[in-house]
């Protein structure tokens, strides 16, 4: 669920880091000189903040990208995206770091970054803020937006690592990837959606029991699908054509990425009994894949299994 916060400004639901490459850096490097790549030395990838102590990340920021997670463990959307979060900021090797601010004891950041609700992130890049999503987002969805943010960083001049500190704190490294997994993961970070689905494909072919692979494949093609469209076309499109089933799920793909999963699940369920045949089919696809990229264990996912068995049956 979502914690609603006061405050006066809505972050947009689905990613949008087209700002980020755009924006001019805080700190131009000399001319003719590369901005600084030293590594510094952290406590951890991942560091608490608060009202106090944010003004040494803001610094931290001109150095490396600071991903801010606002997080509460009162929403079970922050508890289940953080550990996500940071186990792939963890496989960057320090070119970007995690901080945690928990929103029920830090009220002025939560005023000063402009949160509504829990989870939202927001990136620092030269001490500047901007909003990358609310809500959760699937893992796939995730390492596109960590790499993404590297990139926009470079770009901006902000190109350090860091290092962490004593071998207890170095993160536990994650056991290697199957090659057609690896593969699809290298295709994701540099958004080539179709090369990471022949991966998945191919990986299904192989072994149609790899549940990881089929997550995978659903999770790269909801990427796919988005990639290129902006939130107005999509909910234009679908309001000027409130019969066309390919509108409908393209919004309903479009409050997936925003990790408004209950609605995107109405959406489709509530068009489904309208529909002929073909869009029967097209709309109970769609809705497997939304099971897969959610966890088939998760409740909302079994509720809405049950109501779509209902109107199948």
């Amino acid at each position: 669920m979502s914690i609603p916060m006061n405050s006066g400004a809505n972050l947009r639901g689905a990613v949008d880091l087209s700002g980020l490459s755009t924006r001019q850096p805080a700190q131009q490097a000399a001319p003719g000189r590369p901005a600084s790549t030293d590594a510094i030395r952290v406590p951890s990838l991942v560091l608490e903040g608060d009202d106090q102590n944010f003004g040494q990340f803001i610094e931290l920021s001109s150095r490396v990208p600071v991903i801010i997670d606002l997080y509460s463990a009162r929403s079970e959307a922050s508890v289940a995206l953080s550990p996500v979060l940071e186990r792939i900021v963890g496989q960057h090797a320090g070119k970007v770091v995690i901080v945690r601010v928990d929103v029920d004891s830090n009220p002025q950041l939560v005023q000063g970054l402009q949160a509504t609700t829990a989870p939202t992130v927001v990136v620092l890049i030269g001490g500047q803020p901007m909003p990358l999503f609310q809500g959760a987002l699937p893992e796939a969805q995730l390492t596109d937006v960590v790499a993404r943010v590297i990139e926009a960083a470079a770009q901006s001049g902000v190109a350090g690592q860091v290092t962490v500190e004593g071998d207890a704190s170095q993160p536990v490294p994650e056991p290697e990837l199957p090659p057609l997994h690896q593969e699809a993961y290298d295709a994701i970070a540099r958004r080539d959606y179709p090369a990471a689905i022949a991966a998945y494909r191919k990986q299904i072919a192989q072994q149609p029991s790899d549940r990881e692979a089929v997550a995978g494949l659903a999770q790269v093609s909801l990427l796919d699908r988005l990639d290129g469209k902006t939130v107005d076309a999509i909910r234009s499109a679908a309001a000027s054509d409130p019969e066309s089933v390919d509108a409908a799920l393209d919004v309903a793909d479009l409050d997936l990425s925003g990790g408004h999963v209950a609605d995107a699940f109405d959406r489709l369920l509530a068009l489904f009994p309208s529909l002929d045949g073909d869009g029967r089919d097209a709309v109970r696809t769609r809705l497997l894949d939304y099971f897969e990229i959610v966890g088939v264990a998760d409740p909302l996912v079994v509720s809405a299994r049950a109501r779509l068995a209902g109107l199948l049956y």
